[in-house]
């Protein structure tokens, strides 16, 4: 496995623990009625490439199941990322 390979596994793997560990805290802060954290910074940490764990998690823990724009929105962010990543890959190594 070359370096920009480690490199890219290590960012999904930082990008999506950030994804969870997010999703949880806002479920918690809504809980308990405290301040959230926005909708765009779910779908901005979703965008960025914690989009298959952050729609894992928030079906775990029944949050924010009820917004078309997550339910909908996130299969569609991740959808998009495998499309660009066909396109990359094709690009590069065909």
């Amino acid at each position: 496995m070359d370096i920009y390979s480690q490199l890219l596994l290590i960012y999904l793997v930082l990008i999506n623990l950030v994804s969870i560990i997010v999703t949880i805290s806002d479920k918690v802060k809504a809980i308990k009625r405290k301040w959230r954290i926005p909708e765009s910074t779910l779908l901005l940490l979703s965008a960025l490439g914690g989009s298959v764990s952050m729609y894992i998690t928030m079906l775990i823990i029944r949050h924010k199941t009820k917004h078309p724009k997550f339910m909908i929105g996130i299969p569609v962010i991740f959808a998009l990322q495998c499309i660009l990543v066909f396109l990359i890959w094709r690009y590069i190594y065909v």
